[in-house]
């Protein structure tokens, strides 16, 4: 992740931060350069280390003011997920949920009350992605969400690869017609739970991952690259 961790002291020291905020900046300037995306590209599908997230939000646009109000994430290492590896986390926001969020969710102004803020949030979930490569259903959501929280808090872009699992649909199964998370799910014979709770709709769209870059790699589709390639060319 690239971004000025001169800028981001200054704005820490400016708000009375501690030396944790400094131990901070070290880090994230640690993770950007350590960072390799584009090494990604030849590992084999198959054993891919990827992280799967999703988060819930109270709307659709993070530039007219709509908030992270939870993030969820499970590792999966190749077609495994690893169900004891995960993150979670409600956000402290500035306003009250919608009703309509608050009904599709589950989530309360109650229990965001006592949440920690965006700041801290994101920090402790940078720290559980490292350099992993990304995964969410109908990414374009995260990404937005996402790269507003990286320009907000730090003033840079979000660099992490993010791969949109409607691509993987398309290539494995053009004549199919998926799209809710839900379709998906019973296309594929994968029990529904606890839906719009962010870490568990990580871990219904892992299960898909899974599914898919099997089928994937038998369609001769064994790399991000040959995934990208092909969809180049639809």
């Amino acid at each position: 992740m690239t971004f000025d961790p001169l800028f981001f002291l200054k704005g820490l020291q400016a708000r009375g931060s501690t030396a944790q905020s400094g131990q901070h900046v070290a880090y994230l300037r640690q993770l950007q350069r350590e960072m390799r995306v584009e090494e990604t590209l030849h590992i084999p599908l198959t054993s891919l280390n990827v992280i799967v997230l999703d988060i819930e939000t109270t709307g659709f646009y993070p530039d007219k003011g709509d908030q992270i109000i939870s993030i969820g994430a499970i590792k999966v290492k190749g077609d495994k997920v690893l169900e004891d590896d995960s993150f979670y986390s409600l956000i402290k926001i500035d306003k009250p949920i919608p009703q309509a969020i608050s009904k599709l969710t589950g989530l309360t102004d109650e229990q965001l009350m006592d949440a920690p803020p965006l700041s801290e949030v994101l920090f402790e979930f940078l720290k559980f992605v490292k350099d992993y490569t990304l995964v969410a259903h109908h990414a374009n959501h995260e990404k937005l969400f996402l790269q507003n929280a990286s320009w907000q808090l730090y003033r840079a872009q979000f660099k992490h690869r993010l791969i949109d699992m409607s691509f993987l649909y398309r290539i494995a199964e053009p004549n199919e017609n998926l799209i809710t998370l839900e379709e998906c799910c019973k296309h594929n014979g994968i029990e529904i739970k606890e839906r719009h709770h962010a870490l568990y709709d990580a871990k219904l769209t892992a299960a898909l991952w899974c599914v898919y870059i099997n089928k994937l790699n038998e369609i001769g589709c064994t790399t991000l690259k040959d995934l990208y390639e092909r969809l180049t060319i639809e």
